[in-house]
């Protein structure tokens, strides 16, 4: 109340004027936008705001009257307007618009793939956007990463020459959004994984907290988030396993049929598609690394009970090779991720909520052929789990 006192028509009017609808006849919220945006100032207790080049005015109208309040001065920051992924301006309300800090490598996938950038046309382009102003102030260079059959990769050295390849339809919008990808997730690995740490962990939730979703609950009692739905490696059931036969699925030529022993009474069924890369021998009698609580399906008629996972390389002819324990493992020995050996796995994945196709995106075989999550390695209580040469594979 005290600031609307202070605070005439033109001057909340004209503060709003890039961020609120400007009309004959404003609605009164409007108006009182740009000063409740200034208080937050104070009643947040911030040192400097930051926002778009479109909030100078609001800026303004802080600067100028809460010092009369008796409110101290705030620095204020701001950035360039730049294109949306969706094709309008980017906004903080708008998620599919932006890339955060925090985002995980499917979430930029998924935002990229669905990102506007028709062939040739560098108007509102949201992904030349992040070239322009993210990746080129940071690096040297930006490499279009190409099919040899496609002209092979391109290294760039100035924002310009990409954008005239761009309009002159030279890049593919697919071969722009899978480079901007790669070079987006390589800045952002190491703050996700700097983040993985419990206190940033606790203080990221505290601020930004998911929205309630209160389906069918009382008024007031909205659906608590709970340890359950965080998608982290503990909910994986992990174990070392041992093969005790192998055979050819008989209704499919591409299929082993294994019967693996787990450390349980009974040893697993377990289908796996490895007939192209593994002999019966090679398997026969090998400790191998089980996903053991997924929903058990079936392929081809015969229930398969668990995972066997593999380190595998995508480039043809694709290798594939299994995951192995560290020596002296016996079945049933319990593999995890580091930092996160004291969670409880879940008791069976619920394919809706794809626990382990989000967490899959980050595991990884390093350059020294450790398997890891976000460059934390998979363990045993005997050591790490690893590959035989498969050096930057993903892990599936």
């Amino acid at each position: 109340y005290r600031l609307s006192s202070m605070v005439t028509e033109h001057d909340a009017k004209k503060a709003g004027a890039e961020v609120v609808k400007q009309v004959e006849h404003p609605l009164l919220s409007g108006l009182l936008y740009p000063g409740l945006q200034a208080l937050d100032e104070e009643y947040l207790k911030v040192d400097a705001q930051f926002g778009g080049v479109d909030q100078r005015k609001i800026f303004t109208l802080a600067e100028k009257y809460l010092p009369s309040l008796g409110y101290t001065k705030r620095i204020h920051m701001m950035n360039p307007m730049v294109p949306g992924l969706t094709g309008g301006k980017m906004s903080s309300s708008e998620e599919e618009s932006k890339i955060d800090l925090l985002d995980k490598n499917q979430e930029v996938k998924k935002k990229l793939k669905k990102a506007f950038c028709e062939p040739g046309n560098v108007e509102n382009n949201g992904v030349l956007s992040f070239v322009k102003h993210v990746l080129f102030p940071l690096h040297s260079e930006f490499i279009i990463k190409r099919d040899p059959k496609w002209g092979g990769d391109k290294v760039y050295t100035d924002y310009e020459e990409v954008e005239r390849d761009f309009a002159a339809e030279q890049v593919h919008p697919g071969d722009l959004k899978a480079s901007v990808e790669l070079a987006l997730n390589k800045l952002l690995d190491p703050i996700r994984k700097k983040f993985e740490m419990p206190a940033l962990k606790k203080l990221t939730a505290s601020a930004y907290p998911e929205p309630s979703k209160n389906k069918g609950g009382a008024k007031g009692n909205p659906k608590q988030t709970t340890d359950e739905e965080e998608v982290i490696p503990s909910r994986l059931d992990i174990r070392v396993g041992k093969v005790i036969s192998v055979e050819k699925h008989p209704d499919a030529d591409s299929l082993y049929l294994e019967k693996i022993d787990v450390g349980e009474e009974q040893p697993r069924t377990v289908v796996s598609g490895l007939v192209a890369y593994l002999s019966q021998e090679q398997l026969q009698d090998r400790l191998v690394v089980l996903l053991c609580n997924l929903k058990p399906q079936k392929m081809r008629g015969i229930e398969s009970q668990a995972m066997l996972l593999c380190a595998s390389i995508e480039e043809e002819p694709r290798k594939v090779e299994p995951l192995d324990p560290p020596e002296g493992s016996a079945p049933g020995d319990r593999v995890y991720v580091g930092g996160y050996e004291s969670g409880k796995p879940d008791d069976e994945l619920k394919p809706k909520k794809k626990v382990f196709e989000k967490l899959q995106v980050d595991l990884k075989i390093s350059d020294e052929c450790f398997a890891q999550w976000k460059e934390q390695n998979l363990m045993t209580k005997l050591g790490q789990i690893t590959c035989k040469t498969l050096k930057g594979g993903n892990i599936c």
